[in-house]
């Protein structure tokens, strides 16, 4: 598929877009009446621990009682227990996105503890690939970008998401987690008396200042002139990962199905209009001299170069502006040549009208040059930039955080008409707050601070309720609110209300331990089952709940993009599982890396953005569905298509990959032909060959060890590589 087919779909896609928001609207405007607002929807009713039902089967972990009631009320018959190979590669995939080596699956076939598969989990658990996998999911959520069109805040944007990463390996309780990505502080102590009896501010961690990339990200320029979008993004973004509600949605007018007024929007931006980004030099005193040293010495030697490349080329562009101010009206002719401090308002409007015609170009002055100065002139511009790329490079990193701008803090907030920051309604001023705040916010400790304190209460109805439900999406594909960043009307509710509620207690009760809830679900009953029955039983169960919303099986789901890539290279051997550091960009084209990199790094570190002149994003990441970072991400979406197939068949990627495990297949079986199809199968899809596959490779092979590379290939062309079961 060509950039411009892609460039075009995309277009046309956002056109159906659009068209499908704005039709509801223009219809509703004649032909429905105005949509009924439940002014205490079932969201905002206290979590109440519900009693776990009673069932015909007694189960260890209390989801599954939950499950099961509601499909015996539908009559519906649950699967079996997975066989412990497709539980083993399941649950790899899921909690760190690696598949099992073959040492693993070896050493968790062997033991036959009756906890075996609990101690896997926790093993899992405490991998750092856990907080890897995750913060991809997080990462989606909080719109991530390495790359967005007039982002200020790209340069050290990376050191983010490697605060995510640290964060959910070291299991940050989920409200500190939060509090820390919005105030910069892990709790609401943020003052303390000193010893004279004075209240001072406490510092922060050091670390957690790279939490607000977060907010700095959502701050963007947009052409000539600074618009400060971070306030929009926040609230936009706040609102759906941590609030479940579409606030954005009242941006231009009171949301239509919600509770939520073009007020209240209003307010909540407000909460974060006195922020401004503050450029941070992470580099010690030492440091700084040493490259303050380092940048004069480069500055010296471009000036160097630069004063002979003027000096060659002075001439050249001389003659050509004076022949090309000698073609100008008369009247013109003088304005040009009258020194600028002397023009007249009027005069100086004339020569910047004039400025286009007469700028010279490079490529101009180069074509009448003699070809042995052009040949000293490339010279020399390739000799300044190299010396300027130096320079770039010896630049010291910096990361973009928050801070209040105390001028900011006492200018007043408005609704803006259209959502249009240039557009206030001076008429309209609000003050800080948000949807369903208590009639009273202290605000002493600061703005965002007071909202974050609400926000992450453990009585918040909302705050456990969404976490606990992206959670239970991440492990099933589908959460139990459909709509993980929208619980509002158009959400629908729950399929299992009292399972949510029990989860968010259970949450609240364990202290927002994210790793503690992971391993609830993932030990349960329900998350252990298979995703195949037999056939008859599959018949019945599809007439009562053919989308398996009730779970009597668990769901067959193809891999996400980045899951897809680790899979490749771990096959092949050359996943680098190394934590932190910048993003890498795949070369142009088809998302193939330098041939350079021996090593390949996690898909989560690939470079992934927007921006209008470039394309960012490599052909995989979207051939896979991943999602560029502009707008939140609730949910990828998990599709089928032909650009996946052609990219398994006849990518580059694919190509080396095959060779590579071909080569490690040979290394490890030595001549031992079924030993080497066996362990293929082993490491791409976690099961030995069957007889009749063992039979066909064999076949094909033909004694010749040379075709391992071709058995390599089809089995990242199976169905079942890119799917999980």
């Amino acid at each position: 598929m060509t950039t411009q087919t892609v460039r075009f779909l995309t277009t046309a896609i956002l056109s159906l877009a659009l068209i499908s928001c704005l039709l509801p609207l223009a219809a509703g405007a004649t032909d429905r009446p105005p949509a009924k607002k439940d002014s205490h929807p079932w969201y905002l009713k206290p979590v109440v621990r519900p009693t776990i039902p009673p069932t015909e089967t007694t189960f260890a972990n209390s989801i599954d009682a939950f499950i099961a009631v509601q499909q015996q009320a539908k009559g519906l018959k649950p699967a079996s227990q997975a066989d412990r190979r497709t539980l083993l590669r399941r649950v790899h995939l899921d909690l760190v996105g690696i598949p099992p080596t073959v040492a693993e699956q070896t050493a968790f076939l062997a033991d036959q503890a009756p906890d075996a598969y609990e101690k896997l989990v926790d093993r899992l658990l405490a991998s750092e690939q856990h907080g890897v996998r995750f913060a991809r999911h997080w990462l989606d959520v909080l719109r991530y970008a390495d790359v967005d069109e007039g982002m200020i805040a790209g340069s050290g944007i990376h050191l983010w998401r490697e605060w995510v990463i640290r964060a959910l390996n070291a299991d940050m309780p989920f409200n500190q987690f939060v509090c820390a990505q919005l105030t910069g502080y892990r709790s609401s102590v943020r003052t303390e008396v000193s010893a004279l009896g004075f209240q001072e501010r406490v510092q922060p961690r050091p670390d957690d200042v790279f939490a607000l990339g977060f907010l700095s990200r959502g701050a963007v320029v947009h052409g000539d002139r600074e618009i400060q979008e971070l306030p929009i993004a926040a609230v936009e973004t706040v609102s759906t990962a941590f609030m479940g509600l579409t606030v954005g949605c009242a941006k231009c007018h009171d949301h239509e199905y919600d509770p939520i007024t073009q007020r209240d929007f209003y307010t909540m931006k407000a909460l974060f209009d006195p922020l401004a980004l503050k450029k941070l030099i992470l580099a010690n005193p030492a440091e700084v001299v040493a490259n303050g040293k380092t940048i004069d010495a480069l500055d010296k030697k471009l000036q160097a170069v630069h004063e002979p490349i003027l000096a060659m080329i002075a001439p050249f562009k001389k003659r050509l502006l004076d022949e090309r101010i000698a073609q100008l009206p008369a009247e013109v002719r003088a304005v040009i040549l009258k020194p600028e401090k002397q023009r007249t308002p009027e005069e100086e409007k004339v020569a910047d009208d004039y400025f286009p015609i007469l700028r010279i170009d490079v490529s101009k002055i180069k074509a009448i040059m003699p070809d042995s100065t052009r040949e000293k002139y490339l010279a020399l511009v390739k000799e300044y930039k190299q010396i300027e790329e130096a320079r770039r490079a010896a630049s010291l990193p910096v990361f973009w955080t928050v801070e209040v701008d105390r001028k900011k803090e006492l200018e007043k907030s408005f609704i803006l008409t259209s959502g249009d920051p240039a557009r206030p309604k001076k008429k309209h001023e609000v003050g800080p707050g948000w949807p369903f705040a208590p009639a009273k916010i202290d605000f002493r400790q600061g703005r965002v601070e007071a909202f974050a304190d609400w926000l992450t209460a453990a009585e918040n109805p909302l705050f456990a309720r969404v976490a606990v439900n992206r959670l239970w999406q991440w492990h099933f594909g589908e959460a139990l609110q459909k709509t993980p960043s929208d619980f509002g009307a158009l959400g629908g509710t729950p399929s299992h209300p009292e399972l949510l509620d029990w989860l968010a207690s259970e949450f609240v009760a364990k202290k927002f331990s994210m790793k503690a809830m992971h391993r609830l679900i993932v030990t349960s009953r329900t998350y252990r089952q298979a995703s195949a029955l037999d056939s008859a039983i599959v018949q019945a169960n599809n007439k009562i709940d053919q989308a398996n919303r009730y779970l009597w099986r668990y769901p067959l789901r193809r891999l996400d993009a980045e899951t897809v890539w680790d899979s490749i290279f771990a096959a092949a051997g050359q996943l680098d599982v190394t934590i932190g550091g910048p993003s890498f960009e795949p070369d142009k084209g088809d998302g193939l890396p330098s041939p350079s990199i021996s090593k390949q790094r996690r898909g989560i570190y690939i470079t992934r953005g927007y921006a209008s002149n470039r394309e960012v994003m490599p052909a995989f990441l979207q051939a896979f569905d991943a999602d560029d970072g502009r707008a939140p991400c609730p949910y990828r979406t998990h599709t089928v298509t032909a650009p996946q197939a052609l990219f398994l068949m006849n990518s580059e990627v694919i190509d080396r990959a095959s060779t590579r495990f071909a080569d490690r297949l040979k290394n490890t079986a030595g001549e031992d032909l079924a030993a080497a199809v066996n362990h293929a199968y082993l490491t791409a899809v976690a099961r030995p060959a069957s007889p009749a596959e063992l039979s066909r490779a064999l076949a094909y092979l033909g004694n010749d060890p040379a075709r391992m590379r071709g058995l390599a290939w089809l089995l990242f062309n199976l169905d079942e590589f890119v799917f999980v079961r």
